[in-house]
């Protein structure tokens, strides 16, 4: 079980959303570098990032900050948020990044994700409201369901699968452990939940589940709720 401490990227600082909302950002850092240092001290291997500005825009809006983050760490990082073409891939490869996350390019042309899974290092994030497939920054739900969505992805070659229950996203109710393993039997590939973890008897939930790689930590950790450098200790 792999933890994927989660840095999104608001306007340059690091802010959580409740429910994907933009308007609910709360700010923790402003020197989001400072928290990736953090993370590396307490024995993360990754890092997830998120350009939220970037979701929205289509394109990468936080380039500044992601450089900062690449130049001040050797964690592993992902990055997601506004990847939609693979010139922008090659650009954020160039830069760093260890993997890419594609997103609602993979809802909207899953042909294009499969042919650049089978040139780079690519995990699709799936993002569902009431296990529907929600896009553009969680800003439209789609007629396509989560499941039907990861079976798309079996065997085309992708590194992992990040599945996100959004109306648990940055709410601290639970994460959906149903809904990460429907995703996984579905894919067939390795699966990482997101959404809604408040402890660290998620994560041992998730671990116990047998078929889950890793798990997304963001509020839980920003509010004090779990012990981060305990849990890498723990899951060594």
């Amino acid at each position: 079980m792999t933890l994927y401490p989660a840095i999104d990227l608001k306007d340059g600082q690091a802010v959580r959303l409740t429910k994907g909302l933009m308007e609910s950002a709360k700010i923790y850092s402003s020197e989001p570098y400072e928290l990736v240092k953090k993370f590396e001290a307490m024995g993360a291997t990754w890092v997830h990032l998120v350009d939220l500005n970037g979701a929205f825009a289509g394109e990468p809006k936080n380039l500044e900050q992601i450089e900062k983050i690449r130049a001040n760490s050797t964690v592993k990082l992902e990055l997601g948020g506004g990847i939609r073409d693979e010139a922008t891939i090659v650009k954020m490869l160039e830069i760093g990044i260890d993997r890419i996350i594609l997103g609602s390019i993979a809802v909207r042309d899953p042909e294009f994700v499969k042919a650049m899974a089978k040139k780079y290092p690519i995990a699709v994030g799936i993002d569902a409201i009431d296990g529907y497939v929600a896009v553009e920054g969680w800003g439209e739900v789609s007629s396509i369901k989560a499941t039907d969505l990861a079976s798309e992805f079996a065997n085309a070659g992708v590194e992992a699968i990040i599945c996100t229950d959004v109306g648990r996203d940055g709410t601290l109710g639970g994460v959906n452990v149903d809904f990460t393993q429907s995703i996984a039997q579905a894919s067939g590939v390795a699966t990482i939940a997101s959404g809604g973890v408040k402890d660290e008897n998620d994560i041992f939930l998730l671990e116990e589940s047998g078929n889950i790689e890793g798990v997304i930590i963001g509020k839980a950790y920003y509010e004090g709720r779990l012990d981060l450098e305990k849990m890498f200790k723990t899951l060594k």
